[in-house]
């Protein structure tokens, strides 16, 4: 396992962080907590530090779960949980992004957790309803209390997260660290205005479902056709599958799984950018930690993006064309060493 810097902070996480989503039974499926301990130990022992949990998972049982096994060793885990989900359904204020919420969500998970601080905190959603700088300045409250180290902001349009930390470098307050947000070879329009936006920023993308929720693992590609119109998986596209099916050619030629293959893709997309992994089965996070003993080499990714390429759309197609290039820095413009294009560097 190597180690990636949070954004800014200095807080060295995991090439690979561990996501716990599955990690409880209130919700009617997931690991119970012998098998969640078991996983988190299978990780640990592969050098990962970095785990991902939410207050709204299995309604706080995950928390509690993670916060007991961490317990007997908390200062060598860095530890991200979220609020902004609903908790209590029939409340007005029971979700949300509120500075109230905010308050009643971080003392309920540091409770459940067992610790008294929150390496990374997360905005879990955009709620559109709070404004900007009264979240910024509710988590930068957050920080000096020592409730929270930093913060982060998940599943959120890109000129939110730009707003929000141009705000908090004006007046001084906490910015966010890192970016969560769903990226995999099926998914990622994000390249287009996201993940620049986080580099620009020095933000760490935290990329959720680089598996495409399962679609490129090969349960989809390597055994009977489906029928994806009775399937209630929206992924579950014919290209998509064709994407997977790309995948598992990759994973044949290299002797690996589909997963591993997928997942490296991510890891492999850009420096600031750590895939957020999950598991029901110890044996699941084993097969995927063993995806850190090789790399994917320029062939194979090429092949993949091939696959996979989407359209950036306006203004980076306008903008990266050639003739607009010449029209805005001149006749000499192929003699000119210009900063590559906004988007992963692959």
């Amino acid at each position: 396992m190597r180690y990636k810097i949070l954004g800014r902070t200095g807080i060295r996480v995991s090439e690979i962080c561990l996501g716990t989503m599955s990690f409880g039974d209130a919700w009617g499926f997931g690991a119970d907590e012998a098998e969640s301990r078991r996983i988190m130990d299978a990780f640990a022992e592969a050098g990962g530090n970095f785990l991902d949990t939410a207050n709204k998972y299995h309604e706080g049982q995950t928390e509690e779960i993670v916060g007991r096994h961490i317990a007997a060793d908390r200062a060598r885990w860095v530890l991200a949980t979220k609020y902004t989900l609903s908790m209590r359904g029939g409340d007005p204020n029971g979700g949300g992004n509120s500075r109230k919420n905010m308050r009643q969500a971080v003392d309920a998970s540091l409770r459940r957790l067992g610790t008294d601080y929150i390496d990374l905190y997360w905005v879990h959603a955009w709620d559109f309803t709070t404004a900007v700088d009264e979240v910024m300045r509710g988590l930068d409250d957050l920080v000096r209390a020592g409730k929270v180290l930093a913060v982060g902001l998940s599943d959120a349009p890109a000129w939110v997260a730009a707003q929000a930390n141009t705000i908090a470098e004006l007046r001084g307050w906490t910015p966010f660290s890192a970016l969560q947000v769903e990226y995999s070879l099926i998914e990622r329009t994000v390249e287009r205005e996201l993940l620049p936006m986080a580099d620009a920023f020095g933000m760490t993308s935290t990329v959720w479902a680089p598996l495409g929720g399962g679609v490129l693992t090969g349960k989809h590609t390597r055994c009977e056709a489906i029928d994806t119109k009775r399937n209630n998986d929206e992924r579950l596209t014919e290209g998509n599958l064709a994407i997977a099916r790309e995948v598992d050619c990759v994973a044949d030629a290299l002797g690996r799984t589909s997963a591993q293959v997928a997942v490296n893709w991510a890891r492999q997309g850009s420096p600031s950018i750590v895939p957020i992994v999950g598991a029901r089965k110890v044996s699941q996070i084993q097969d995927l930690l063993g995806g850190l003993e090789f790399a994917l080499d320029d062939a194979h990714l090429a092949q993949l993006n091939e696959v996979s390429a989407i359209d950036l759309g306006f203004p980076q197609r306008f903008l990266g064309n050639a003739r607009i290039r010449q029209v805005i820095h001149g006749e000499r413009a192929d003699q000119i060493d210009l900063p590559r294009m906004p988007g992963p560097a692959r």
